[in-house]
């Protein structure tokens, strides 16, 4: 594993490149609102994509980097990853098809910058549909038009208990429940087995 400083408009953003041995694509994967890319789901999907000859990129967003848990502003989040996947796909993950992914915030991310990026495909895990309903009673907005926005190939995996939500599949767009609530790792076994047979079709 190789740590990159990233440049970003909005501070530096650190890179946790897994290369893979002879790659046949990158996958860039971005952490919750308050996590890390740590996570035990985002390390079961890398470990599935380097598996598969998928490269991976796990990308600390600049207010982590810089010790903060409380998430930036969305504006400011998309124009670091765009920043951030630039370089990566001119420098370590040249000449690669890219699939860009991530979990909870890190997918609504992902889902908004598709086409920014040069996405071939995105991954969503745990994407946070809609937040859990609050004691005053009132709705939440439903997120479906960031799911609706992506124009390439999309598949979520979702914790079948989660309180965020369950997304509807539609054509482009898969939707794999799993065991778990907001962070799906009750079967990382049957998480990892989604990727895996989802990604390589997206890279071909």
């Amino acid at each position: 594993m190789e740590l990159l400083e990233l440049d970003t408009p909005h501070g530096p953003a650190r890179a946790h490149l897994h290369a893979a041995v002879k790659p046949v694509g990158a996958l860039l994967l971005g952490h919750g609102a308050g996590g890390s890319v740590t996570a035990r789901d985002l390390a079961a999907v890398t470990e599935a994509a380097l598996a598969a000859r998928v490269s991976v990129a796990l990308v600390e967003q600049p207010y982590r980097v810089a010790g903060r848990k409380a998430p930036a502003p969305a504006h400011q989040l998309d124009a670091a990853w765009t920043a951030a996947a630039a370089q990566l796909r001119g420098g370590p993950l040249a000449g690669l098809p890219v699939v860009a992914g991530g979990r909870s915030s890190g997918a609504r991310v992902a889902c908004r910058t598709a086409a920014a990026t040069g996405a071939r495909g995105v991954l969503c895990l745990a994407f946070p549909l809609r937040p859990p309903a609050r004691k005053t009673g009132a709705v939440a907005k439903d997120r479906t038009s960031e799911l609706e926005a992506v124009a390439v190939p999309l598949l979520v995996v979702q914790g079948s208990g989660d309180p965020f939500g369950m997304p509807r599949a539609a054509p482009g767009r898969e939707v794999v429940a799993v065991r778990g609530t907001h962070a799906p790792t009750s079967d990382v076994e049957a998480l990892a087995a989604a990727v895996a047979a989802w990604l390589p079709g997206v890279l071909a």
